[in-house]
């Protein structure tokens, strides 16, 4: 049997040899990148890194979980991509939220993140090339649709590049306080509370609430003041500096919101595409049964049909419609211009890989 000193031996030289395949597997991500740039295609290829992922994990026969696999590729795909252009994406809301964390996951540690305010300021960084992605909220699995989003797509001229789901857990952190018990004031924003409501009156009952405006600004105020709390999210722990007094504390583990990477150029085919479109339609009877029939005899699977007020006319509807196709297929063309036909207008907000 090998002792410690000799595995350790062997460790080190698969380190080496693994440490010389990254860098041949740089140097021909800059090969491509530098073909890329040329060629005037995109840097950010979602459905190839997915496919790449995906494929990785069906051949992965442990000791390693499907998880740590995922992870550890992740960087190495995220890192190699910034050799090739270090990419600019804008976030909806402060550090640490989850939009932020959907950023992470989707473009990794070395992409040049910018928090936004708004959902609209994301849009407009991206509109006018101050950033070359954005990332935005678009529905959350117990709350429904974010609004803001979809409203936001009426008048922008940009794309739907990827989708990424994302589960929501919650965490209870501090600075001070040393168990749940010991915690005096509780920061949150009002939709964490409600998410973690039975957990917190299990385990809380007499702890004062303060509302924050976002899981962000909870934490930073737990990071501030003694013997408070905040429900955020992992990212907020580390980033403001508290250690976690109980975790995944959502009264739901069905908790996951779908978030939106939105850009100016549109992915190519990957046999697993999802679109989405708007449309409008004249006031009638039967009018969006209508609407919805050349997608039935397509045979084409809608998973998404949200209304959002014209902000022209009263009791005028704009309807979101998510299906699965992309819109190069012959079958989907045929059912948008049978669509086409009977709507007040039809926009194509895009057609992406879709999310696993």
């Amino acid at each position: 049997m090998s002792s410690i000193p000799q595995l350790r031996k062997r460790i080190d030289r698969l380190d080496q040899s693994l440490l010389g395949l990254l860098t041949e597997r740089a140097k021909l991500v800059q090969g491509i990148g530098s073909l890329k740039m040329q060629n005037g295609q995109p840097i950010f290829v979602p459905g190839r890194e997915r496919k790449l992922l995906k494929d990785l994990l069906a051949k992965n026969a442990g000791p390693l979980s499907n998880e740590s696999i995922e992870g550890l590729f992740q960087e190495i795909i995220h890192a190699c991509r910034n050799l090739q252009k270090q990419l600019a994406v804008a976030y909806f809301g402060p550090a640490a939220s989850f939009s932020h964390s959907a950023a992470l996951r989707c473009f990794g540690r070395d992409t040049q993140l910018q928090p936004a305010r708004t959902i609209g300021e994301v849009f407009t960084e991206v509109d006018k090339g101050r950033a070359d992605f954005g990332v935005v909220p678009i529905e959350n699995s117990l709350g429904g649709g974010v609004f803001h989003t979809l409203d936001m797509f009426i008048d922008s001229p940009l794309n739907i590049c990827a989708e990424l789901e994302l589960p929501i857990h919650h965490f209870l952190l501090s600075k001070t306080a040393s168990s749940p018990e010991k915690v005096k004031v509780l920061y949150s924003h009002y939709q964490a509370l409600t998410q973690c409501r039975t957990w917190v009156d299990d385990h809380m009952p007499h702890v004062r609430i303060q509302e924050a405006m976002s899981t962000s600004e909870a934490a930073e105020h737990a990071s501030r003041q003694r013997g408070s709390a905040a429900i955020a999210s992992q990212l907020a722990a580390n980033e403001y500096g508290l250690k976690v007094l109980a975790s995944r504390i959502e009264d739901s583990k069905q908790n996951s919101t779908r978030f939106l990477v939105i850009g100016t150029a549109e992915p190519e085919p990957t046999g697993k595409d999802k679109t989405s479109i708007m449309f409008s339609i004249k006031d009638r009877p039967g009018a969006l049964f209508d609407m919805l029939v050349p997608f039935k005899n397509a045979k084409i699977n809608l998973t998404k049909i949200e209304s959002r007020p014209t902000r022209q006319k009263a009791w005028e509807y704009i309807f979101f419609v998510d299906f699965l196709g992309h819109r190069s297929e012959a079958r989907v063309k045929k059912a948008l211009a049978a669509l086409q036909r009977h709507c007040v207008f039809l926009k194509i907000l895009g057609s992406f890989p879709r999310g696993e």
